[in-house]
């Protein structure tokens, strides 16, 4: 597709955020797998249904613009799900508490990325006077962050500190 304004900017990154959450969805199930601290997995499995949730509003989204959901691959997020990968679930990681630690780090990344992702959105989308969109995308966006504020709080709250 050719990018000749806002609006293929915005319909190509829509595509390219919803290619970054099947790519994100799959790892994030195996993060949870892999964790050990109760409250992490369940916050991981929280976050591979919100993952679905924005996949599905994406689609529903980059299809009312008459374009295919799947018309990027998203080359960020695959080096992201590698570096989980290799990093938290490859890595010989001795104590349950560090790769716990390991996983929200690898988990946080790929948040960010979406959230950003996200945030560009929903700013194409209002400078296009794309107002139901933009809602939509807002809360894909709120609740992503709030994932990752859920993560941090883990972090915080006692998983770092059994890391040590």
């Amino acid at each position: 597709m050719a990018i000749n304004n806002l609006k293929d900017i915005y319909i190509d990154q829509a595509q390219d955020i919803y290619s970054a959450c099947n790519q994100s969805e799959k790892v994030t199930r195996e993060l949870a797998d892999a964790a050990h601290d109760e409250s992490l997995k369940n916050a991981l499995l929280a976050g591979v249904d919100g993952i679905r949730d924005g996949k599905d509003a994406l689609a529903k989204i980059i299809k009312g613009h008459d374009a295919d959901p799947t018309g990027e691959f998203c080359k960020g997020m695959e080096g992201l799900v590698k570096e989980a990968r290799s990093h938290a679930l490859e890595e010989e990681i001795t104590d349950p508490s560090a790769r716990d630690a390991m996983i929200i780090t690898q988990y946080q990344r790929m948040a960010h990325y979406a959230i950003a992702g996200y945030g560009c959105l929903v700013a194409f989308a209002q400078r296009l006077d794309l107002k139901d969109d933009a809602k939509i995308l807002q809360d894909c966006l709120s609740h992503t962050a709030e994932g990752d504020r859920t993560m941090t709080d883990l972090a915080t709250g006692g998983i770092n500190k059994a890391a040590v």
